[in-house]
């Protein structure tokens, strides 16, 4: 028994190593490829956005930030599977990088509180600030004992195949992120005058059946209608003039007048989506059926983000009608949603006040049933 016991520690002794490195690579490989989830021209600028410049980087050195930060991570899980100056640099440096998120995600829950997804694994695996710190502090604490379990002279000494997985890894960074954002597609282009015609169209249809539904104008009116028309005028005009209420609220910048300039007039829903988002697809969808069975429902419109804008065309086919929409580059599209919100967005707008607001997928998402009650209540009932 005593033999059996010694055996089973010592096998202990020489796998701990091997497992804590399994899990440590795993997490810093995770870490940098879920920050390129689901595509980095997307990922990239999100994180950006949210995480960096919130931090007081510039728009120009988070770019380049990100991208060295989501290298290093990935760098990092690749050297934490070889021998190279594992216990003189791999090690420290992997603690130290922990380390430093770890503080800053303690500023964050001092400042913001435990709210909104910390970006540690982007938006494959959202994080509250807490969660994401006691990850840290766990994976500090394997590191720990790695480091002890570990001898320096079981390190190898080539530096240069460091540097060079270091490089590659940000190089990779790069290259399937690259700085330059992509601009709008001639298709994209095309459908936009496409609806612009559409919409003139429509409303030239509009005019011309109101002209027919007015009713025709008599050449000649016998003299006895006429003068009762005349006496009923009398009357009318002795009659004191009641003040119509208006039901409606003030009206209010919004803050959103740079996406649609009519925004603040009227009722309006105001959709913020990304034109692959399932989600997205889903809210519009909802937002079609309401607007088919309610004559009185709201004006819909759209800001999409510029990301996979080739899918618009097939954004609309799912939702089953065409709205009013804009493309703008995916860092304004955060700017002007709003940093620690995410998509899809909706906003219920009446003359510029925002009457209700959804966004993301979680306990802040759109409600179909509370969202159509709200938008058939009159004003009186939603003060």
């Amino acid at each position: 028994m005593a033999s059996k016991s010694l055996e089973n520690e010592g096998f202990m002794k020489k796998q701990l190593p091997v497992i804590i490195k399994g899990i440590m690579a795993f997490m810093f490989l995770l870490s940098a490829v879920a920050k390129l989830y689901p595509s980095p021209n997307m990922a990239l600028p999100t994180f950006e956005v949210k995480q960096l410049i919130p931090m007081g980087f510039s728009e120009t050195s988070a770019a380049y930030f990100s991208r060295i930060l989501i290298g290093c991570e990935l760098a990092l899980g690749v050297l934490l599977l070889q021998k190279n100056y594992f216990k003189r640099l791999v090690v420290p440096m992997s603690f130290l990088m922990l380390l430093i998120f770890s503080i800053h995600l303690s500023y964050e829950i001092a400042s913001s509180g435990n709210s909104g997804n910390c970006g540690c694994f982007g938006s494959l695996l959202p994080m509250t600030p807490v969660q994401a710190l006691i990850k840290n502090i766990i994976g500090m604490g394997l590191l720990v004992v790695l480091y002890q379990k570990t001898s320096k002279q079981n390190d190898s000494l080539n530096f240069s195949f460091i540097s060079a997985i270091t490089f590659a890894s940000i190089l990779a960074v790069f290259l399937v992120g690259p700085m330059q954002r992509k601009s709008n597609d001639q298709l994209v282009e095309d459908m936009m005058k496409e609806m612009e015609m559409s919409e003139d169209e429509e409303k030239v249809l509009d005019d011309k059946s109101v002209v027919a539904a007015l009713p025709k104008k008599e050449t000649s009116q016998p003299l006895e209608n006429a003068e009762k028309n005349e006496v009923k005028e009398e009357k009318a005009s002795d009659k004191p003039l009641e003040k119509t209420v208006v039901d409606e609220p003030k009206l209010k910048k919004s803050g959103f007048a740079s996406q649609f300039s009519d925004i603040d007039k009227g009722r309006k829903i105001l959709c913020f989506f990304a034109p692959g988002c399932d989600h997205c697809k889903e809210t519009a969808k909802a937002l079609t059926e309401m607007a088919s069975k309610d004559p009185t429902f709201p004006e819909v419109k759209i800001v999409f983000m510029e990301e996979e804008a080739e899918l618009i065309p097939d954004f609309f086919a799912f939702a089953g009608r065409k709205y009013p929409f804009k493309i703008v580059e995916v860092g304004q599209f955060w700017t002007v949603l709003g940093g620690t919100k995410d998509t899809p967005g909706v906003f219920y707008l009446w003359n510029g006040n925002i009457i209700k607001e959804y966004d993301g997928i979680n306990e802040r998402a759109f409600k179909r049933d509370e969202f159509k009650k709200i938008v058939q209540k009159p004003w009186s009932e939603l003060k």
